[in-house]
């Protein structure tokens, strides 16, 4: 089936016109075309190593995640114009769509490819306090010889677990639910403040995998001045992403040596309004040196298909769930 999209601001893109199929996953349901919800413990085999299935090698993957936006509040708008310009020069995710509602599902599945916080014996899942057992992004990068570090604003200190420290929320930060993490000192150092990214930069230091996490201020969250989401417009949030990432990103964004190397992928956790597929239909941009230029995606993906990709794009070929084992390769966005 072809599908066309007209992209924003009459900047005429690549379309791809390949169809995804959807693939079912014991671990966590169906991926691409449906919600996924489950929780599996099985992960998908494979051996590791340090090169991209592109033809330009990845070196560096950097996830950054912003908070509780549409699609079509994002794309083409007037708040957000570098995020926008970013998405017209490199590649964007169409049809991109979140896992569930509310949050913290979503950074779950993204990272650990199952969502524990589900379920009718928990009726408000961002208030989540258990820990998650068995594989995720982390043990897997470990296993793999392969470094990470989770860079969160406002971080009360190196290694903190504990509750909401307004800005900072924990459910933001889904390193800090993993047992292979919290049990483990060593893995918890690499939860540290988002200032050590410049300084990790500039040290020619950059892990090969990189978690952002935004402050509640900074990612959409709440409104500029800290205040509930109800109290200001959503273009007022959605300019301080931007602000976000022209500003604050600057020196790993407009860092050329890094970047030529660098797959970085900007999304959202879920969408505001919308419950397609779960969690909604919902604004992913991915750039790069080793990205496509002026290309647009409408294949389906859902969150297990970035987890596969921020993996396999590092060469590691051993996923934490059969869900990210089976879920569409992404593989498309790489020259």
């Amino acid at each position: 089936m072809i599908l066309l999209l007209t992209a924003c601001g009459g900047t005429s893109k690549t379309t791809t016109t390949t169809t995804t199929s959807n693939n079912t996953g014991s671990g966590g349901g169906t991926n691409t075309g449906g919600n996924s919800s489950g929780s599996g413990s099985s992960g998908g085999s494979g051996g590791s190593g340090s090169t991209s299935s592109g033809s330009v090698a990845v070196k560096h993957v950097v996830v950054v995640v912003f908070e509780n936006a549409d699609y079509s509040s994002v794309i083409g708008s007037s708040a957000l114009p570098y995020f926008n310009q970013l998405a017209q020069q490199y590649s964007q995710a169409s049809q991109f769509y979140a896992d569930v509602h509310p949050s913290i599902g979503n950074y779950f599945w993204m990272t650990a490819g199952q969502d524990p916080s589900a379920g009718a014996q928990n009726p408000n899942p961002d208030n989540y306090t258990g820990t998650v057992s068995g594989d995720n992004v982390a043990s897997e990068l470990t296993k793999a010889g392969l470094t990470w570090k989770v860079y969160a604003q406002s971080l009360p200190s190196t290694g903190y677990a504990g509750t909401d420290v307004p800005p900072y929320l924990k459910r933001h930060n889904p390193f800090v639910y993993f047992d292979t993490v919290l049990g483990d000192p060593t893995q918890l150092a690499n939860v540290v403040d988002f200032s050590q990214l410049s300084t990790d930069l500039s040290s020619g230091s950059l892990p090969s995998y990189s978690f952002i996490v935004p402050d509640a201020v900074h990612d959409g969250h709440n409104c500029p001045d800290g205040s509930d989401a109800t109290n200001c417009a959503v273009t007022d949030r959605l300019a301080e992403v931007d602000g976000f990432l022209k500003n604050q990103l600057a020196p790993l964004l407009t860092n050329s040596s890094v970047m030529a190397n660098t797959v970085v992928l900007l999304t959202f956790d879920e969408s505001a309004t919308d419950n397609t597929f779960g969690g909604g239909h919902i604004a992913v941009v991915i750039l790069g040196g080793p990205v496509k230029t002026a290309y647009v995606s409408t294949n389906t993906y859902q969150f297990q298909s970035l987890l596969q990709f921020t993996l396999q794009s590092l060469g590691v070929n051993s996923y934490p769930t059969s869900a990210v084992s089976n879920a569409a390769p992404m593989t498309e966005f790489l020259k």
